[in-house]
């Protein structure tokens, strides 16, 4: 069974099938945010998002984190240095990537396990 989360005619939020949550990409809602705090914001819709699908950060398994300029790495790593638990790092890709709206600066995939 495959259960999807805040279904749209393009995407779902999130879809979770066999004991794995699948989270599309997060971004700010505040896109005049710098980069710390569009950091923040995305960190805190995974943490909701997480919640929903029983989980918690302590079980991500894996990170994508697309930058708009990697000129933010430093900010994005100070926001997600306080949010990550130490010792359940998860895998992590960082790239830079053009995203859809030109005011967000951070947007970023969850995959994680649900115990």
């Amino acid at each position: 069974m495959i259960q999807r989360f805040d279904t749209g005619p393009r995407m779902s939020e999130m879809t979770v099938h066999n004991g794995v949550a699948y989270l599309a990409g997060q971004v700010a809602e505040n896109a005049d945010a710098d980069i710390v705090g569009q950091t923040e914001q995305v960190l805190a819709a995974i943490d909701a998002l997480l919640a929903r699908a029983d989980t918690d950060k302590r079980n991500i398994l894996r990170a994508g984190i697309f930058l708009a300029d990697m000129a933010d790495f430093a900010g994005m790593n100070e926001a997600w240095g306080r949010w990550v638990p130490q010792g359940a790092t998860p895998a992590r890709a960082t790239v830079q990537a053009q995203l859809a709206n030109p005011g967000w600066k951070v947007e970023i995939v969850i995959t994680a396990a649900i115990p």
